[in-house]
């Protein structure tokens, strides 16, 4: 469940190349990956990351001051889907601004429900990066195999691929990321 050191160092490098002000990551695990993230960050920007597991709150705290991060990264624990809903009435408040950078690698049967909650809360030409797309081959399958997690992943492919409003791509790292950027209305290269 570990983001790797080499999809870390991708991480840290894509992050800077994209230059984000505003991240957010659904599920933090241990804290690696929004470490790896937030260290692209500029002096001024900023890290929101959810987690379900309470029980690893101490560790992920630890590993954000021991990185000197832990001003720049915000953990809010609690189930991702209301928190999500939480963002997007403060976002439509005025209290919260809208992403830059979405890093999705959590719950795999919930990814067509994170990107249909967090697709308003990515800026017009920013990005949204999941993780595991290619769900170690299962979602080439014929037939597809039928548990929930390989359901969600196909199904979240199937959507980004079929939206209009996003370009993408599967980077083949690890287990797949599938970079998304959010069109604004001029763009498209299809």
């Amino acid at each position: 469940m570990l983001t790797g050191a080499v999809q870390g160092r991708f991480l840290k490098m894509l992050a800077e190349a994209l230059s984000p002000k505003r991240i957010l990551e659904i599920g933090t695990f241990t804290g690696y990956s929004a470490v790896c993230l937030a260290m692209a960050l500029p002096e001024d920007g900023h890290l929101d990351t959810l987690e379900v597991n309470d029980e690893l709150e101490d560790l992920i705290r630890e590993g954000f001051a021991r990185a000197g991060l832990e001003g720049r990264i915000s953990l809010a624990i609690g189930d991702a889907k209301e928190t999500l809903a939480r963002f997007r009435k403060e976002m439509s408040e005025g209290k919260r601004e809208k992403y830059d950078l979405v890093y999705i690698d959590a719950n795999k049967r919930e990814y067509p429900e994170y990107y249909r909650l967090v697709f308003g809360m990515v800026r017009d030409g920013g990005y949204i990066l999941a993780d595991n797309v290619l769900w170690d081959g299962k979602v080439f399958q014929d037939p597809l195999p039928q548990d929930r997690q390989t359901l969600g992943i196909a199904g979240f492919n199937d959507t980004v691929a079929q939206d209009p409003r996003v370009e993408s791509v599967i980077i083949p790292v690890r287990d797949g990321l599938n970079l998304i950027k959010v069109l604004t209305h001029d763009e498209g290269c299809r």
